[in-house]
């Protein structure tokens, strides 16, 4: 999991459908299958294990044979907290207006992720597939009247991905992985901002007053993944896999409300704006390199190193065609990741699991450092175990945690008179926990 970008991630899959809610960090979401949790999914390109292989390298359904449907969930609780150091401010033009508020809460909580795949080995040559999953998921969410409210009060973003799949194998000890991808993403901001408050009758700008806003755009885009698994030999695997940007333009529509007094009356008086919106983001390539050995009848050993391309995100603008530009200044850099894990086959029914990870941020400064986004590099610790009941069916169940060091952070969204100044740390840490079952017919 890439976590901190992730507070809340909630999801509900079924035969009619499936939705999600989620929170964030560098908001990529590596859960997308918990047979690979309890190795910190190192090789995860490479072990094709199950027909969740179709996410990290399609090619590996070459592995599989017959036909094949793995599913499971994750239960996901995230912790940060916020600690204001007392030199955030409020926007200069609300300075002494309004009280400076608090560091926000708790802005965790515990959240289900699920995924659901099936494949089918044609023949020795061929081999299609199906995944569902939500490969980015992001939502922070502090109480109304924080310190950072003009910077964010809530930050969500929900994806799910829909993934036809088709293997190839090309000689003997190559195969081939190829998928479309057809992503729906929708977003949802919401923040205290200014407002400016003009005279009834002259227009002149008189006072000024604090709005709510929340812009709602969703689109769906498209992309594709591409895998080459390498077999050396019986017991060793080298896989490669990468997948495509996705660009998203964003539409829907900004509502701001706010409350002035009646200039009649002198009683207070709601006052409802709203405006069509829009907001481009490309969501990051990724590429994968991974590494699976069977070293004896006990012992496998597995590696990853991954790297995600996140400068496709530089800022998230907010167009708005009647109220003012929303902008957050994210300056995301491309990030790595590096995972080890091994196993050990204790008999015929249980193997355990293991793995090590470390992943970098896309935030790098603490200029940088969105309270929407309060992200961290962070480190895996990761076991599982995995049970045979039958010769067709495993079931895996892994437990994962994450640790960070604080992330301070001193961030006016290059416009203070607007934002204000955000200053201070935040604590993070994540558990996660994960099952999955897979059944080959």
């Amino acid at each position: 999991m890439r976590f901190f970008n992730l507070h809340t991630l909630a999801i509900s899959l079924s035969l009619a459908g499936l939705s999600s809610l989620a929170h964030g960090a560098g908001f990529n979401l590596l859960e997308q299958s918990n047979s690979g949790l309890g190795n910190a999914y190192a090789g995860s390109a490479a072990i094709a294990e199950n027909a969740s292989t179709i996410y990290y390298n399609p090619a590996g359904m070459m592995k599989l044979d017959g036909l094949n449907i793995s599913g499971g969930v994750s239960a996901i609780g995230p912790s940060f907290k916020f600690t204001d150091d007392q030199q955030s401010t409020v926007p200069l033009a609300l300075a002494g207006k309004v009280p400076p508020g608090g560091n926000g809460g708790e802005a965790g909580s515990w959240a289900l992720v699920p995924n659901l795949y099936t494949s089918y080995k044609i023949n020795e040559k061929m081999a299609v597939g199906l995944g569902i999953s939500v490969p980015f998921g992001l939502k922070t969410e502090y109480d109304d009247n924080w310190i950072g409210r003009y910077h964010s009060r809530s930050f969500d973003i929900k994806t799910i991905n829909i993934n036809p799949s088709v293997a190839f194998k090309l000689t003997q000890g190559v195969s081939l992985g190829l998928g479309l991808n057809v992503q729906h993403i929708q977003a949802t901001y919401k923040k205290a901002t200014p407002v400016p408050i003009p005279h009834p009758v002259t227009g002149q700008i008189i006072g000024v007053t604090t709005g709510d806003v929340k812009t709602k755009v969703s689109n769906t885009g498209v992309g594709f993944n591409v895998g080459l698994l390498f077999e050396p030999s019986e017991d060793t695997r080298i896989g490669i896999s990468y997948r495509s940007r996705i660009k998203h333009k964003a539409k829907g529509d900004t509502d701001l409300d706010f409350t002035v007094l009646n200039p009649a009356t002198g009683a207070p008086m709601s006052v409802h704006r709203s405006s069509d919106a829009s907001a481009t983001v490309s969501l990051p390539d990724l590429a994968i390199l991974s590494g699976y050995t069977r070293l004896n009848d006990k012992w496998e050993l597995l590696g990853d190193i991954s790297w995600t391309g996140w400068s496709s995100i530089p800022e998230l603008t907010i167009e708005n065609k009647t109220l003012p530009t929303a902008s957050l200044n994210l300056r995301f850099k491309d990030s790595w990741r590096v995972a080890v894990g091994a196993n050990y086959q204790l008999n015929d029914s249980w193997k355990l699991k293991g793995g090590l990870a470390w992943d970098q941020s896309p935030v790098r400064s603490t200029e940088n450092r969105p309270a929407s986004l309060p992200d961290k590099d962070r480190f895996w610790l990761s076991v599982g175990v995995q049970y045979k009941p039958a010769t067709n069916t495993t079931i895996d169940v892994a437990y994962t945690h994450l640790f960070a060091s604080k992330a301070k952070v001193n961030n006016t969204n290059d416009d203070i008179a607007k934002y204000g100044r955000l200053s201070g740390s935040y604590k993070a840490d994540a558990n996660v926990i994960g099952i999955q079952v897979s059944h080959r017919f």
